[in-house]
């Protein structure tokens, strides 16, 4: 802190001012225009969840505002750059700087840290923040939006561990109740127990799966015993969670950081089928933040010099290049999760190919 503080000159503190400054209010519009344009698409589903205005606030926007926040950090950061940089090329601020000796790497310092404390921000919320306002925004819209959205889960099979295996006919995700459920442990390729149950569900107070009308098969080579629980309930303790069966997309922004690798780990084992879906939520949060440095050296290069049409063509480019970075993000997703892309690859790779055309128009600007 005390080496910034010691080249932190005047006009770096001017530089960064203008970024943050313009970037927070930049955000600040966009975030209450789409809160308005969402009010009045989900005005319905509000009036009829029965919620007061504090509970819809405390149960959605301060979950959605927050993610409506880190989506348009890439854009809004891109935004803010162009237009501030183009405005102080306009006003001929910046060949003045240039010609009185400060090289041009020298003129991104500012920039740089600005964009650190960009990243930072990020990151953090990415890895702390999230996960807890991303639970209160989908449980508002899984129970209150999406409440005629099919909230069930078919002919469900997994690997618990590598002896154990349970199926589940049908699972509520509103309910956490499973029907028609089975469970097979085996000794090698032997079946050594099956448990049979017409219904199962999850006691949130007791952390425990209960069993309702079951069945127990116990198998010791030729001997074999049975316990009938008809009419009656059992706890057990099963290595499983109800988010484990959800009928949701979005659930996987709900793990904390430590539950989003605890579940990869158990995803190798069970082989359920959205582990790429997995690793691209834990990649993105860590490397999606990186954004902030690509898009301000593009910005920086783009807005760096006077043009004819002043702040306006410098400006339009870098809307049209943000919006690709933020199509081309979610290409990559998209052939994450359906095509078979690489999470790593899929998350890096518009990061990489933005941060080399960076360097590029850096090579290229008039210094």
């Amino acid at each position: 802190m005390n080496l910034l503080k010691g080249r932190i000159k005047i006009i770096d503190q001017y530089i960064i001012g203008k970024y943050l400054g313009t970037f927070i209010y930049t955000l600040a519009i966009f975030v209450i225009i789409i809160v308005v344009f969402d009010l009045s698409e989900k005005m319905d589903d509000f009036m009829k969840s029965g919620l007061s205005f504090w509970g819809i606030l405390s149960k959605y926007y301060a979950g959605s505002i927050p993610f409506y926040v880190n989506m348009l950090s890439p854009l809004i950061n891109f935004i803010a750059v162009i237009f501030f940089t183009a405005k102080m090329a306009d006003q001929t601020e910046i060949v003045p700087i240039l010609s009185g000796g400060v090289s041009f790497n020298r003129f991104l310092f500012p920039y740089l840290v600005s964009a650190s404390i960009i990243f930072s921000a990020n990151l953090l919320s990415n890895l702390y923040l999230l996960p807890y306002t991303n639970t209160l925004k989908n449980s508002f819209e899984n129970t209150y939006v999406k409440r005629n959205d099919p909230s069930t889960k078919s002919k469900i099979h997994m690997k618990l561990d590598d002896k154990t295996y349970i199926y589940i006919d049908n699972f509520d995700n509103k309910t956490n109740s499973g029907y028609r459920f089975s469970l097979d442990n085996f000794s090698g390729d032997v079946l050594t127990k099956k448990i049979v149950a017409e219904n199962i569900k999850w006691d949130s107070l007791k952390r425990k799966w209960q069993l309702s009308n079951y069945s127990i098969r116990k198998i010791d080579g030729l001997k074999e015993t049975m316990i009938y629980g008809n009419g009656k309930l059992k706890d057990t303790i099963l290595d499983m969670r109800p988010d484990d069966f959800s009928a949701y997309d979005n659930v996987v922004q709900n793990l904390t950081t430590k539950e989003l690798s605890e579940k990869i780990r158990k995803e190798k084992i069970r082989g359920t089928g959205v582990m790429n879906d997995l690793q691209f939520e834990k990649y993105k949060r860590y490397l999606h933040p990186l954004s902030a440095y690509v898009l301000t050296l593009i910005g920086v290069a783009l807005s760096s010099r006077k043009v004819r049409g002043g702040v306006g063509v410098s400006l339009g480019i870098g809307i049209f290049i943000s919006f690709a970075y933020i199509v081309f993000n979610q290409f990559t997703q998209m052939f994450s999760t359906k095509g078979g892309l690489p999470p790593f690859a899929a998350v890096i790779m518009p990061t990489l190919f933005f941060g080399l055309l960076g360097f590029y128009l850096l090579r290229k600007a008039p210094k």
